[in-house]
């Protein structure tokens, strides 16, 4: 799932993301230590309304990965991770952080059930 993510973002943009995010309002998200989105409707709302006009590309890869397998349907996944996003405006933007989640296994694949992201500061 992991690396179909990050092919599937990286070649499609951020519409992407909600391939893997589980379609359910159980599904939630936060970035940097806040809630940003509540539920599945929340986060295609925001990615479709918003992110898609907003960012061109995104080039994500993963690094350092770990799986740590809860259940036979559900598993605990952290990765570092690299982004280069480029804005709609040609704009590049690098970004490292670490990604956390929660996967559970759906009649239709494996989908995030939950999803926190980190981005790591600038050091000078």
């Amino acid at each position: 799932m992991a690396s179909n993510i990050a092919r599937d973002v990286s070649a499609k943009g951020p519409s992407a993301w909600l391939n893997y995010f589980q379609d359910s309002p159980d599904f939630f998200m936060a970035n940097d230590g806040q809630l940003a989105f509540h539920n599945y409707q929340s986060a295609k709302a925001f990615i479709q309304d918003t992110l898609v006009k907003s960012i061109s590309k995104i080039t994500l890869n993963w690094s350092h990965m770990r799986i740590d397998p809860l259940t036979s349907r559900l598993a605990a996944i952290g990765s570092d991770f690299h982004e280069d996003i480029t804005f709609a405006n040609g704009k590049p933007l690098p970004l490292d952080g670490y990604f956390s989640g929660i996967a559970i296994q759906t009649k239709t694949g494996w989908k995030l059930r939950n999803a926190h992201w980190s981005i790591k500061k600038a050091t000078k």
